[in-house]
């Protein structure tokens, strides 16, 4: 059985990107720089109003695990897609990048595949609206425990906490992974995640993770407070390993009794999508290779600078070549 140095678990979602003015996010009322979660008939009412869209495989975990990939390590990613022209699209592309899209799209799906339509500001600002689709019906028979078993990390995603059956697999292959020597860890998703889920969040924090990625906000969510080092320190206090993203204000990273402020280097962005995705995908890659956190936290700066500096939420620059050039690769 082959073994990874990353897999992910999450929504497997096609992005559908366009710009479009905030005048435009009013008369179609939608709210600025928000992920809504909708329903089929909005979702494709949204999609006719698009203007020249792009699109390209996403979801939050899906896409750190293909800038992991942009940086060499060996990714697999577990999702589900039904199989019509957007779910065959996916599995595609995400071979096509080079990595194992483990599950083949489903014949006889319940649901249409999931897709997100994105709005970009002029300011950079993105406004998604997301129609989960047959990503949300994810279960323990789409979970490889052979696939869990030989992961050196998973990445798994809060969103599928929205249902017990998603909320299931995720347990059983975070088990599976520390069992088989690998180390686990969440991506919080969005404060509204944790406040669906605060109590299931905190136990799975506590008992069966190694490390927790989130923004100050989703930190913040978790016990429910403004003080965002209050929300570290408790954090920490329960996970080996916490790492917070503070946007402009840089990245901390808490292990134990020792803590690392990273600074960022500002830019104006072109598309805030994905950043913190591609953060997570940089700070994976440099734990995965056994870099020292401080290191692990500057690659993840750079991969997250690369990504909102054009339209997409997925890397284009040649990625090593920006580390080498930074002397961390």
């Amino acid at each position: 059985m082959k073994t990874y140095d990353l897999v992910g678990i999450g929504n497997a979602v096609v992005d559908v990107i366009s710009q479009a003015d905030d005048s435009f996010l009013d008369q179609m009322g939608i709210e600025k720089g928000i992920m809504q979660l909708i329903e089929r008939d909005r979702a494709e009412v949204l999609y006719d109003a698009m203007n020249g869209r792009v699109q390209t495989p996403g979801g939050s975990v899906a896409n750190t695990i293909a800038g992991a990939g942009a940086l060499g390590l060996a990714t697999a990613f577990i999702g589900r897609v039904h199989d019509d022209a957007l779910g065959r699209f996916y599995a595609s592309a995400m071979t096509d990048n080079g990595i194992d899209f483990t599950n083949p799209p489903i014949a006889d799906g319940e649901l249409p595949t999931s897709r997100s339509m994105i709005f970009v500001s002029p300011d950079g600002e993105r406004s998604m609206n997301t129609y989960l689709g047959i990503s949300s019906e994810l279960s323990s028979d789409d979970v490889s425990s052979e696939v869990a078993g030989n992961a050196k990390i998973m990445f798994l995603e809060g969103y599928l906490f929205d249902k017990d059956k998603g909320k299931t697999a995720f347990l059983e292959a975070a088990r599976d992974c520390r069992k088989g020597g690998g180390k686990t860890g969440i991506a919080i998703s969005d404060p509204f995640c944790v406040e669906r889920h605060r109590a299931d969040f905190l136990k799975l924090i506590e008992h069966d993770l190694d490390y927790v990625i989130g923004n100050e906000a989703e930190i913040c969510s978790l016990f429910e407070t403004d003080d965002v080092e209050a929300a570290i320190v408790k954090t920490a206090a329960i996970c080996p390993l916490v790492v917070c993203t503070r946007s402009g204000d840089g990245v901390s990273v808490i292990s134990g009794d020792t803590r690392i402020d990273v600074p960022v280097e500002k830019i104006v962005p072109v598309d805030a999508t994905g950043a913190g995705d591609q953060f997570a995908a940089g700070f994976l890659f440099g734990l995965a290779s056994g870099r020292d956190l401080e290191t692990c936290a500057r690659i993840g700066n750079i991969c997250a600078r690369e990504v909102i500096s054009h339209i997409g939420p997925r890397p284009e620059a040649d990625m090593p070549a920006l580390l080498r050039g930074a002397g961390l690769l």
